[in-house]
């Protein structure tokens, strides 16, 4: 009596089960489960671009975006090489097709060119193809002026979504943040900025500076001091980063180095 009860039991409930798992095949072109559920997968993911290296070696690189104006480049240029320091500059297409001789002098000083796009769009709205587009224009300005191909990209504003990470990656860039902000932009006086850059110093660091920051020349040699006096190397953005086995912490931004096996 009870054996017979046990398999009535089973049989109910294997009848059950493949009732449901009908239902799930009747129903999945209707409900279209594998692209929900690729999209729920996919949104688990944050990409982040690389905002710091983390190390324990005292490096920081200087970086320097250039969209609007270049009068004070020059002087920024000739700072640099007073203290044989070399950085990279994150160009825009239109500041290239502005001032190519200054593009030029920077690849000729030894410095490093990034990507910051054609038209410094928000690339958050955007179709992937877009993206490329603006990164691909004016990686061939950039390299049909200075000689220099491109392989860093910063996004203008700041601004990004995995959308953005993924088509740069595509193209064969990293993208690169800061962890550190002089403000410069913002008009700051010298002694705003040079307080900013020098109370925030850190391993691994990336500054960001923009070229034609109406106080950035003359804060840059204060700072500069500051940094070496306190053992740090400044570098540019690619002598800083990893090129092979890290991952990016998507919370902090942090670079970090795999450890050997």
């Amino acid at each position: 009596m009870f054996l017979a009860i046990l398999i009535d039991k089973r049989r109910l409930k294997l009848i059950f089960g493949l009732a449901i798992v009908t239902a799930l095949l009747l129903l999945t072109p209707l409900l279209n489960l594998p692209d929900r559920l690729a999209t729920v997968v996919g949104q688990g993911e944050r990409l982040v671009p690389i905002y710091y290296v983390d190390t324990n070696e005292k490096k920081v690189a200087f970086s320097f975006d250039a969209s609007w104006g270049a009068e004070r480049t020059e002087k920024i240029l000739q700072i640099l090489k007073e203290n044989e320091i070399k950085t990279t500059f994150f160009l825009t297409g239109f500041w290239v097709e502005a001032y190519p001789h200054y593009v030029k002098l920077i690849a000729e000083e030894g410095h490093e060119i990034g990507n910051h796009t054609l038209t410094h769009p928000h690339l958050n709205s955007l179709t992937k193809e877009e993206i490329k587009a603006e990164l691909k224009n004016v990686e061939e300005m950039i390299q049909q002026v200075s000689g220099q191909k491109t392989t860093l990209f910063r996004p203008p504003f700041g601004e990004y979504n995995n959308q953005v990470i993924e088509a740069a990656s595509e193209l064969g860039y990293k993208t690169i943040q800061w962890s550190i902000d002089s403000l410069d932009w913002q008009n700051l006086s010298r002694e705003e900025i040079i307080e900013r850059v020098t109370s925030r110093a850190h391993k691994g660091a990336i500054i960001l500076f923009h070229n034609n920051g109406l106080h950035t020349a003359d804060a840059l040699p204060e700072i500069i001091a500051y940094y070496r006096k306190h053992g740090y190397e400044i570098l540019p953005v690619s002598q800083l980063i990893y090129h092979e086995d890290y991952y990016i912490d998507p919370n902090s931004g942090a670079q970090i180095k795999k450890p050997r096996r």
